[in-house]
């Protein structure tokens, strides 16, 4: 009689299962997103999200073995990729973005909404191209940078970043702790709201713990706090939907409206959502190494990152026009600024069943708190990617929340004895932040154009065209607000060597990233320069 075989020790087959969104098994030193650029595996390189953190995006119906045909579209998968490009819309509606709007619609009306159209596409444009740096390496903008330039190059890309990021956040924490006031109904002081807004960063940590897409799903619930409120502003102040037609469709632009027109364009790309966007996108599990996965990543980023940008530029339209409808041609056009905005809005609409400064002051602290969490989240990815840091969670969301909550609560008390002061501290953070945009947009479009990092994902000579013409503007367009700033604040002259020596530096620093890009650009400047030394041999 023979005996029975032995029971099996291998483990049972796994469930199959419906839901895509679960989590992948730790990868293995072989799996080709954990390999460097040196072919040498590192356990200690820093990396957005660990394996175990990743979605997996897979096909139910049919696994393709075409590993270079890009899978047919499927509804289902646009919801599994839809997430990051609406943590990255947040930048878009953050406070001091707020304030640009209601300051555009009080003193320009509605002759500058065809240019928020404008700028959103050029925003679009720019955080599209940070998504295909982010999928088709498997890295983060700051970890490219890292590998790209040289150490010292790193360090003060790193530095400038901080310090965008920095200036983004006081702004935040600022408008959040405004936000607070006003619901408290001036209970609280500035310096508590500050204090009170600081905590976000456990409750991102928390957060953070329970996934992904519960996180996602909390930015999701902020920014149709956000939609709601300021949508109910605009039907409440029925602003003229004609003149809000021709202000889309029919370009102006006066000298009376060009420092409001500088700042929707300035605020429009802000250097750390550069950065963050080419991380988020790795929250998705995608082999680089599979041309046809990366770009239906590409596709289905490019769909959710538009439907994102719509809805925070119909949020920043509801703000201009209420502003527009309501303080356009008054008095108070030049003095309205964040500060006081929930107070002019009560005086010239009053009460109600609900209140509209109460609305007011719901939106802004959804778009403060939304916001200060998601430049904790860049904070992260910033200096992980560029100083390889492996911290704890709570460590690194500890330093990078106490970088900008340290000054916040300075700048606090410091400036709340008056509201000028808090319009002049907001000017000055403008500034700061419009200055560091060419350390973001050079390196992404360095690193976007070049094949040895890109592969087949290269983006060709007509996009190189439009997005190099595209930062060069809004670089211009930030360095034209820079001199105008200056120019009427520096005064004595030794801030003005400073400024200058500083300037200097800042222009050199510039020129040297785009020599170092070895791409348009730059074969622009050698056509220059050669055209220059023919001239004088001749």
């Amino acid at each position: 009689m023979t005996s029975p075989p032995p029971p099996s020790t291998s483990p049972p087959p796994p469930p199959k299962n419906e839901e895509t969104h679960h989590l992948l098994p730790p990868k293995t030193p072989s799996s080709p997103a954990t390999i460097p650029i040196t072919g040498v595996y590192n356990y200690s390189d820093e990396v957005a999200y660990e394996s175990q953190d990743k979605i997996l995006i897979v096909d139910l119906e049919l696994e393709s073995t075409d590993e270079i045909k890009s899978p047919d579209f499927s509804w289902k998968k646009l919801w599994l990729f839809t997430g990051p490009g609406f943590l990255m819309s947040i930048a878009f509606l953050d406070p001091g973005n707020l304030e640009g709007d209601l300051q555009s619609g009080a003193i320009a009306g509605y002759s500058l909404l065809w240019l928020l159209m404008w700028a959103t596409g050029m925003g679009l444009l720019i955080q599209l191209l940070s998504v295909r740096v982010g999928v088709a390496t498997g890295k983060h903008l700051a970890e490219l940078c890292r590998e790209e330039y040289p150490y010292w190059a790193g360090l003060l890309l790193w530095f400038m970043a901080e310090l965008a990021l920095i200036g983004a956040d006081i702004q935040e924490v600022i408008g959040s702790a405004i936000a607070i006031q006003i619901l408290s109904h001036g209970v609280l002081p500035l310096w508590a709201g500050v204090v009170i807004t600081a905590s976000d960063c456990f409750i991102f940590l928390l957060l953070e713990n329970y996934g992904v897409r519960k996180l996602e799903a909390v930015f999701a619930v902020l920014i149709s706090t956000m939609g709601l409120s300021f949508a109910w502003m605009f039907a409440d102040t029925e602003p003229s939907g004609k003149e809000l037609l021709i202000g889309l469709l029919v370009p102006k632009l006066s000298s009376r409206t060009i420092r409001q027109a500088v700042g929707v364009v300035g605020c429009v790309i802000m250097p750390h959502n550069v950065f963050l966007h080419s991380a988020l996108v790795q929250s998705r599990n995608i082999d680089p190494s599979k041309k046809g996965r990366v770009q239906e990543a590409v596709n289905y980023y490019t769909i959710e990152s538009s439907a994102a940008l719509f809805v925070s530029f119909m949020i920043n339209l509801f703000v201009t026009t209420v502003f527009a409808k309501g303080f356009y041609g008054t008095k108070q056009a030049s003095s309205i600024g964040l500060v006081n905005a929930g107070q002019y809005l009560e005086e010239k609409y009053g009460g109600g069943v609900l209140p509209i400064l109460y609305i007011w002051g719901i939106g802004l602290l959804a778009a403060g708190q939304s916001s200060t969490i998601t430049g904790t989240y860049a904070g992260q990815f910033i200096m992980g990617g560029f100083l390889n840091l492996r911290l704890k969670k709570w460590m690194r969301a500890l330093i990078t929340r106490s970088c900008a909550i340290v000054p916040t609560i300075i700048v606090a008390l410091v400036y709340n004895r008056s509201e000028a002061s808090l319009d002049v501290l907001n000017e000055w953070l403008n500034v700061l932040q419009s200055i560091q945009i060419p350390f973001a947009l050079i390196p992404l479009l360095t690193l976007v154009s070049k094949e040895q990092i890109m592969g087949d994902f290269k983006i060709g000579s007509f996009l190189q065209r439009a997005a190099w013409t595209v930062a060069a503007l809004v670089m211009v367009i930030n360095g034209y607000l820079f001199l105008d700033f200056f120019v009427s604040k520096v005064n004595g002259m030794l801030f003005g060597f400073v400024v200058c020596t500083g300037t200097a530096a800042y222009v050199a620093f510039i020129f040297y990233l785009i020599v170092h890009s070895d791409c348009l650009p730059a074969a622009w400047l050698n056509q220059i320069f050669s055209k220059g030394y023919t001239n004088v041999g001749k």
